[in-house]
């Protein structure tokens, strides 16, 4: 059974501010709060920093977490309120069918794959010339770029993109373009560096969508839903939520 927490996070704590820094960090203290092995279990989480002085881990764990470590490390352990919200996601999915539509929000590391990148690195142009390589995975950086590369995307899980709602036209003036915009837009981009283990340095350029969708087929979107969209997934990225609009 999948839950999708959200976990308050207080930003002037020294941990909390390696933890928000570091996505490899926080991977781990995600990993921490469920008693399965790292491997043996899916997990997805982003942060949400609409305010950054207040902001969210938000998690999708197949068993039941316990959020107490990630609490007394980087939140408020004796304030007052819930600290954390874990909520059963079956009812969420149940609500899943064809024509329904919801608003949406997915952070995400959108790429392409190339074999001839612009500006090689070093490392690059070496295994190029040794033929260790036939393509690389390079980060979009654009915001037109990003969009494109979700919009490419939405029809393989399970859904698309609403057209936005727009005013008339001026009756006295032409229209240019009958086509309507996607409703959709990007929030929040950032190139977040990071090293690993082995000191290797690594590079993501992410993207915050929101907008509103229709569900075109359930069992994609379900399965998007389940386990993410795009790489990036152990670093904060691919996890898709979804509030009911208005009803519908």
């Amino acid at each position: 059974m999948p839950y999708l927490s959200r976990v308050r996070i207080n930003p002037l704590r020294k941990q909390s501010r390696d933890l928000l820094t570091n996505p490899r960090a926080m991977h781990s203290h995600v990993c921490a709060a469920v008693p399965a092995a790292p491997d043996n279990e899916r997990l997805l989480w982003r942060l949400d920093t609409d305010n950054p002085h207040r902001p969210h881990l938000i998690a999708l764990t197949w068993s039941k977490p316990d959020w107490t470590h990630l609490v007394e490390a980087a939140g408020w352990p004796s304030a007052d309120g819930d600290h954390y919200t874990i909520a059963d996601y079956s009812p969420l999915l149940a609500q899943l069918a064809i024509g329904r539509e919801f608003n949406f929000r997915l952070t995400a590391n959108p790429v392409q794959n190339t074999s001839r990148p612009i500006k090689p690195t070093a490392i690059q142009i070496a295994q190029m010339g040794n033929g260790q390589r036939r393509s690389f995975r390079l980060g979009h950086r654009t915001a037109d770029a990003q969009l494109g590369w979700l919009l490419r995307r939405t029809a393989k899980h399970g859904f698309e993109i609403l057209p936005a709602r727009t005013d008339p036209g001026l009756p006295d003036l032409p229209a240019t373009d009958t086509t309507p915009a996607p409703d959709v837009r990007i929030t929040h981009r950032e190139r977040v560096t990071f090293t690993k283990g082995n000191r290797r340095r690594v590079v993501l350029h992410t993207a915050t969508f929101q907008g509103h969708l229709r569900v075109t087929d359930a069992d994609l979107l379900t399965r998007a839903l389940l386990h993410g969209i795009g790489p990036a997934k152990a670093y904060g990225c691919g996890l898709l939520t979804l509030a009911p609009r208005n009803g519908r």
